[in-house]
């Protein structure tokens, strides 16, 4: 007797997976569909809105601009100690381990620039002494009792500064040499006062002062100098408030310019604070660069964009260190004379390592040998320096025009 097997019959899945407890009641405030999860499986609604405790949301929002978990201490490492790794891992696929390449460019450029501008600000003598060398007091005093004041006031600063205990010797002889030079520009300017007054007792002619200049800030347009009444910028194929906003420009940009000459760090300081968004600007030229160069490969733009975005994370991260070795000198050069070589022989190494990472990288992501990678690391680097140098350029002007 034959007997027969029934096969069950599979049962299909469910349209919608199993509501869990905690989404069991509730319903798509969008579609009105049972919530099966933090999405809505109807229309993608998320769950949570923006009406919730700040907290949450202020989470979510670092969550999503920096991403900061596990997955910076996996990134960080490989991608300052093994060129060209992160690149190769994310082609391979190997994404979700890793914080993305534009998560670690702006995460890396934004506290790379912040930490620059805390070690400007940390008494540098280069910035805090300028004025010793600008010729904008002593050097302008038209009369002896002039020169004495600002003299006395040029060197108490120096003179507290050279008493201070412990204050390591090669600050204290370049503080030195620093008075020295103020001593001379007095000498000098008193010297030219005594002849002038000389030359007037006698009724003859005063001898040109050798520290007469034009005026301080002064801007050139069409071969004379800028005045806004008299000589206003005025290009003909421009209309009326163009040339209006380009005269209050060069306002700025004159009464800025006079003002970087007895202060440079806040010059220094405007043209650091728009150089993370020029960088991010150029930062896709240079993919350009790797397009056109590697163009044999036949790679998508957007592969050239990844190698773009770690090149300038790593970049980043190396001028994050070199801020923080400065800072590290200054501190050390008062408390831990000791240590002050280590942390120029890491200073050093951060900057050979720089291009050597580049060139490794580059070598390693587009897999040719030594002699092409070596021509075309040098094309790159030509053509993006130029690239750079005109971005400076455009910071700075914007620096002075729109501060």
């Amino acid at each position: 007797m034959n007997t027969v097997v029934e096969v069950p019959t599979p049962v299909p899945p469910p349209a919608t997976p199993p509501a869990g407890p905690q989404w069991a009641q509730k319903a798509c405030a969008n579609c009105g569909a049972p919530m099966h999860g933090p999405y809505c499986y109807a229309c993608g609604q998320p769950e949570k809105g923006m009406i919730r405790q700040l907290a949450s949301v202020m989470h979510d929002v670092l969550d999503t601009v920096f991403n900061i978990d596990s997955r910076v201490f996996r990134s960080l490492l490989p991608l300052y100690f093994r060129p060209g790794y992160l690149t190769l891992e994310y082609f391979a696929g190997r994404r979700v381990r890793y914080v993305t390449p534009f998560r670690l460019f702006f995460f890396l450029c934004i506290v790379a620039f912040f930490a620059i501008q805390v070690a400007l600000n940390l008494g540098d003598e280069r910035f805090t002494w300028n004025h010793l060398g600008d010729n904008g007091d002593i050097d302008t005093a038209q009369t002896t009792s002039d020169v004495d004041k600002r003299v006395a006031k040029e060197l108490a600063g120096i003179d507290k500064a050279i008493s201070v205990p412990e204050m390591p010797p090669a600050t204290v002889d370049s503080l030195q040499k620093a008075r020295a030079k103020i001593q001379k520009r007095a000498d000098d300017r008193l010297a030219y006062l005594k002849s002038r007054e000389e030359a007037r007792a006698k009724g003859e002619k005063a001898p040109p002062d050798p520290n007469a200049k034009e005026e301080d800030g002064d801007i050139q347009f069409d071969g004379k100098p800028w005045d806004p009444a008299a000589h206003p910028i005025k290009v003909s194929w421009l209309p009326e408030f163009a040339n209006a906003e380009l005269n209050d420009m060069a306002g700025r940009a004159k009464e800025n310019i006079v003002a970087a000459k007895k202060d440079p760090r806040r010059l220094i300081e405007a043209v650091f604070s728009r150089l993370p968004w020029t960088l991010g600007i150029l930062m896709p030229l240079f993919a350009v660069l790797l397009k056109i160069v590697y163009i044999f490969k036949r790679r998508l733009y957007m592969e050239h964009l990844m190698v773009a975005l770690h090149s300038h994370a790593f970049i980043f991260m190396s001028l994050l260190l070199l801020a923080i070795l400065a800072m590290l000198k200054k501190w050390a050069m008062t408390s831990a004379p000791g240590v002050e070589w280590l942390i120029s022989l890491l200073r050093d190494a951060v900057w050979i390592w720089l291009p050597i990472y580049l060139f490794l990288m580059q070598k390693r992501v587009y897999r040719q040998g030594w002699i092409m990678t070596t021509i075309k690391y040098s094309i790159i680097g030509i053509c993006y320096t130029i690239i750079i140098t005109f971005g400076i350029v455009g910071a700075l002007l914007a620096s002075l025009a729109l501060a």
